[in-house]
């Protein structure tokens, strides 16, 4: 479908984050060739869709972060890729810093030199893995009329200290941020998603009601935010939840969601990246950027020690990194924030200008802007809602892509031209159910083939009397003659040999499975250092007497942007 370009707030941009891809190890065990970004989620692959959604709510500075073993690749399939070539222009940068490693985190990345150059101005962080079909011009236009340069007068806050109307951007007071979480808990949910803990208040009530479709009203304040593996271990070491008096003092009223999941989409203003660096301890943007944050808004004393007062104050007690490298931190310097506009000289109606507010102690002159929270509906079914998930493990991938391949063609952002790209190469006395199943183009499907729920990517070969259900291959893969495949992921170039029976089974890219095959609940892959081990084997493809199927019992957790 065409891209419908937006008018983006001046200066805004987006960083996307390409880690690895940890959780997906039996695809991208070897990411200097095939990182997570370019793993196919419905024949597109991942990167496409955070991309298509920042060029679709008119975002066009973009940034791809990426280790350096990854940067190769990835700049190949921008230029090379036809779901990539597509996108409008201008294209999106690759940034991959020499010292930023896999196992990096994400807070370390915003303080990272190269990455604080190339912020401007207010920004959004995505992940790679990212599925959104909420518009990203609604997400911003909550977040301008909550957080941005209004100077309050959007806002019922009774703790904004700026001007009411006016000048508004940074001299109207500091703006906060915004995050996305998402229920993990539906109908067509994964058992094995992660789920997030967080604690939300409620915002007084605007003083007008927002539209009917307006996302305002799902807007919360973020009191706090952790991954449920930390709550587990604060809850086992102190044998229950500790609620501190300071929470409960300021809001009587909150919220605590234990089944939702941290979708990684931020909107930070730029003074973000000023908190990153002054707490060189922070490791993850999730649960330390985030969650010092939102509990710097009712701890007593907590701002002070985060420097949040010395951010808003102009002034430093201790340099940060980038300061002892000659870089400014300080966000009033470092950079075009944001244009600050006169909206008084815009209007055609006189407004007097008014005072700033009287001196009064740091803790009160600078009240710590709020850190919001839009938790995404879930309406019951059958009513439908918009898409949201991060899709970084292989059950998501396969749920997703099939859920994807049911949308009619081109209905959706996300729906493709046509569900059988190449027609003329699906063979007669075959059985493809259309309506669930992509054919990517070049796919040759032989007589008396069955295929049903399944994505099959471009230049796979079916072999005659195949029988495929709930499956996604990808690229050029090969099925022997009456194979049967439930429920497999298969990875780019595999090989499955005549009679194969697999269910519920991943199989590593390039990896042979021999004919007659029967497999359940495996992973078919390389052992590691098997080819150091084997250097006289003159095979270029292993198969499945030079490997082996694992399973996940012993497979590390992969890091935040990484996993």
């Amino acid at each position: 479908m065409p891209h419908a370009l937006a008018v983006p707030p001046p200066g805004f941009q987006a960083l996307i984050l390409c880690g690895p891809g940890a959780s997906l190890n039996t695809f991208t065990s070897k990411p200097e060739e095939f990182p997570k970004a370019l793993v196919p989620i419905a024949n597109r692959p991942m990167i496409w869709y955070p991309l298509d959604w920042c060029y679709r709510m008119g975002i066009t500075k973009i940034h791809l972060i990426t280790p350096p073993s990854s940067s190769k690749p990835i700049e190949a399939a921008l230029s090379q890729n036809p779901h990539l070539t597509s996108l409008p222009l201008p294209k999106a940068d690759i940034l991959a810093p020499e010292s930023l490693e896999p196992t990096s985190g994400t807070a370390e990345i915003l303080r990272h030199p190269d990455v604080r150059a190339v912020i401007t101005g207010d920004f959004l962080i995505l992940p790679c893995d990212l599925i959104c079909e909420i518009p990203g011009e609604s997400l911003l236009e909550a977040w301008m009329i909550q957080e941005s340069g209004l100077g309050g007068a959007a806002s019922n806050s009774l703790d904004y200290l700026g001007p009411k109307m006016g000048v508004g951007g940074e001299k109207g007071g500091r703006r906060g941020g915004l995050g996305v979480w998402y229920q993990t808990k539906t109908e067509t949910s994964v058992k094995t998603t992660e789920t997030d803990f967080i604690i939300t208040g409620t915002l007084p009530q605007p003083a007008v009601q927002p539209p009917e479709l307006s996302l305002r009203p799902h807007i919360s304040k973020l009191l706090y935010a952790t991954s449920s593996d930390t709550l587990g271990d604060i809850i086992e070491e102190n044998k229950g939840f500790p609620i501190r008096h300071g929470l409960i003092r300021k809001h009587g009223r909150i919220r605590m969601l234990t089944t939702h999941r941290d979708a990684y989409i931020y909107i930070f203003p730029h003074w973000v990246l000023d908190l990153a660096a002054r707490n060189e301890t922070f490791v993850s943007i999730g649960e330390d950027v985030v969650g010092w944050w939102a509990k710097a808004s009712w701890q007593d004393g907590l701002p002070e020690k985060l420097g949040l007062q010395q951010i808003f104050d102009g002034t430093s007690t201790s340099p940060s990194p980038d300061e002892k490298d000659g870089v400014e931190s300080n966000s009033h310097h470092s950079g075009m924030i944001e244009e600050d506009i006169n909206l008084a000289n815009m209007s055609s109606t006189h407004t007097s200008s008014l005072s700033p507010p009287t001196q009064m102690s740091n803790r009160q002159r600078h009240p710590i802007p709020p850190i919001l929270a839009y938790i995404h509906p879930s309406p019951p079914a059958p009513t439908p809602s918009p898409l949201l998930l991060r899709v970084d493990t292989t059950t998501l991938l396969l749920n997703t892509s099939l859920h994807l391949a049911t949308h009619p063609p081109a209905t959706t952002p996300h729906s493709h031209p046509q569900k059988i790209s190449t027609p003329s190469l699906v063979a007669p006395h075959t059985t493809v159910h259309a309506p669930s199943t992509l054919l990517a183009p070049n796919v040759t499907v032989a007589t008396h083939a069955s295929i049903k729920e399944c994505v099959i990517g471009a230049s796979c070969s079916i072999g005659a009397g195949a029988k495929l259900a709930r499956c996604l291959l990808m690229d050029e893969v090969e099925v022997g003659e009456k194979c049967v495949l439930s429920g497999c992921v298969l990875g780019r170039r595999a090989r499955i040999g005549k009679g194969a029976v697999l269910k519920d089974v991943e199989v590593q890219g390039g990896f042979v499975v021999e004919a007659g095959t029967e497999a359940k609940n495996e992973k078919m892959m390389v052992f590691a250092g098997l080819e150091d081990d084997d250097d006289d084997n003159d095979a270029e493809i292993p198969d499945a007497a030079e490997a082996g199927a694992v399973t996940d019992e012993g497979l590390g957790e992969g890091m935040e942007w990484g996993s």
